[in-house]
């Protein structure tokens, strides 16, 4: 298997474990389906104090390894349970709680890079706002006068972690707004995320 299809594969383990593990019983206990960034990974906002790092899962009862797990059994052996959030979006990882998952420690190294590239850039394009790394969609982002500034783990539309810039009365497309929500590039091809940001900010 190829980077790109380990990528492929961790992102949608990780999006899964993000939705049904961490913001799923999240919700249950306080309303709120918040992420947020942390080294080597992402964590709750609000209790159960959980976090993935790297390819583990670490809650109050230690470490749980990901893989050999689907989300339930993950859940339970960390003393919880996988709990959809369908009730709240219609979107999402399309994981069900018993599917297997799959996490390649150099693929979850990238995603986890790209949302603390993402967390940085985002605090220092609007310092008074808290990026919020999101369940649905799996990205990390923030909104400012009508305008959306994140990364995303990647999805359908592109398939590894990219920046975009997505005004919510998105422009015609054409060789700078290139997407059908405004500009999106592969963070891997961004020199300077900040820049980026304000340069699509400036534009609009």
């Amino acid at each position: 298997m190829n980077l790109d299809s380990r990528l492929v594969t961790t992102r949608r383990s990780l999006h899964a474990v993000a939705e049904l593990v961490l913001a799923g019983p999240q919700h249950t206990l306080t309303g709120e389906i918040s992420l947020r960034s942390v080294p080597g990974g992402f964590a709750t906002t609000h209790a159960p104090s959980l976090s993935v790092v790297g390819t583990e899962v670490l809650g109050l009862a230690g470490a749980v390894g990901i893989n050999g797990h689907t989300p339930a059994s993950l859940a339970s052996a960390l003393g919880l349970e996988a709990t959809s959030l369908s009730a709240v979006y219609t979107d999402g990882s399309g994981v069900g709680r018993h599917d297997p998952l799959e996490v390649d420690a150099a693929a979850a190294a990238t995603i986890a890079d790209a949302f603390a590239a993402g967390d940085a850039a985002l605090r220092s394009l609007a310092p008074d706002e808290t990026p919020i790394l999101w369940p649905e969609h799996f990205d990390i982002g923030i909104s400012v006068d009508e305008v959306n500034y994140g990364v995303s783990a990647g999805d359908g539309y592109v398939a590894v972690p990219y920046a975009y810039v997505g005004p919510w009365s998105p422009p015609a497309q054409d060789d700078y707004w290139n997407a059908p929500f405004g500009r999106a590039l592969p963070v891997d091809e961004i020199d300077d995320l900040l820049a980026f940001f304000t340069d699509g900010r400036d534009r609009i």
